[in-house]
């Protein structure tokens, strides 16, 4: 079934201010919420709303916390998220990139100490708004075996590169696994197998059966050594930078996921070249690809969802105005 934007989004206020949100950042969370259920990604946007609220009510977001500046050193800042709401810090944590970038051409901000961030594309988009390149990254609970293991022991940490583009940003948004556990909770609830294998069974074989690999734990590293490899050379830089905690240190059990380290990287694209000179070089690239590139079909997803209403499990559309 289909909602208007304008009413997914009035729901989800209304629940974090009963959820005990101030106003501004009540109508700032739902919107990053509905935004990501708009453009397709309903896995971190309404599907994973409940959840939210039952992080709030177990103590673990705290509504009230905002993002401290503990460090800065020219364009590299460290900041504290005192266990705040993740998409909010994580949305402050780029905003402060953004500006430092202007300042000084890059702007990184480490950021410790915060919750889930919810669908990490959200903060690519924002660095093009502003007209930067984005690029950022959050590790996460010990969620996906390193290659040769059979156990959890790396995160599957989310990557976010975004590039600015008049004719349509490029904006790429991968977890380290052939398939996040958002999206194969996707695929399970409308009942499809994977399109291709994402992970392995109970036995250790191969499979498109989402419930499957999520009974199992074990997804499927994307490149298989290579991503596995990846995931942990961003969660030691992420952790290093923020002073913050690396994916061992991290609670391993999802509903008690909290105290992550991310990174938030802008960079004035104009900074060594003219608007002009980035254009032609980023439209002469994505001519000669041919197909559709990273962020092409969130624009198509979006503006459908804006003209015929978003998309939403009517269990979950049931469950969320129930929290009202």
């Amino acid at each position: 079934m289909r909602v208007s934007y304008q009413e997914l989004y009035g729901v989800l206020v209304r629940a974090l201010g009963k959820a005990g949100f101030e106003p501004d950042r009540a109508h700032l969370c739902a919107t990053l919420f509905a935004d990501a259920s708009r453009d397709g990604v309903a896995s971190h946007g309404l599907n994973r709303f409940p959840r939210f609220i039952d992080t709030i009510r177990r103590g673990i977001v705290d509504v009230h916390a905002r993002p401290e500046r503990i460090a800065g050193a020219g364009g590299l800042e460290r900041w504290d998220g005192r266990r705040g709401p993740g998409n909010l810090n994580a949305h402050h944590a780029m905003s402060a990139a953004i500006a430092l970038s202007q300042a000084h051409g890059i702007g990184c901000v480490a950021l410790a100490n915060t919750n889930h961030w919810m669908r990490g594309g959200t903060y690519g988009w924002q660095a093009v708004d502003a007209g930067a390149i984005g690029i950022c990254w959050t590790n996460t609970l010990p969620n996906l075996a390193p290659w040769g293991a059979d156990n959890p022991r790396i995160g599957n940490n989310p990557l976010v590169i975004a590039i600015p583009r008049s004719r349509g940003p490029l904006v790429l948004d991968m977890a380290l696994s052939q398939f996040s556990f958002g999206a194969l909770e996707s695929y399970r609830l409308r009942g499809e197998p994977l399109p291709v294998a994402g992970g392995f069974d109970t036995d250790g074989h191969m499979t498109r059966d989402p419930a499957a690999i999520e009974h199992s734990g074990r997804p499927l590293p994307i490149g298989f050594w290579k991503g596995s490899g990846l995931a942990i050379a961003l969660d030691m830089i992420a952790a290093t930078l923020s002073g913050g905690r690396a994916t061992h240190d991290i609670p391993s059990r999802p509903e008690d996921e909290t105290g992550l380290s991310q990174v938030f990287i802008a960079i004035d694209r104009c900074a060594l070249s003219s608007v002009a000179e980035v254009e032609r070089t980023a439209d002469r690239i994505i001519e000669h690809l041919g197909v559709r590139y990273p962020g092409e079909r969130t624009s198509e997803i979006r503006r459908t969802s804006l003209e015929e209403g978003v998309p939403v499990e009517p269990a979950i559309w049931r469950d969320v105005q129930n929290l009202i």
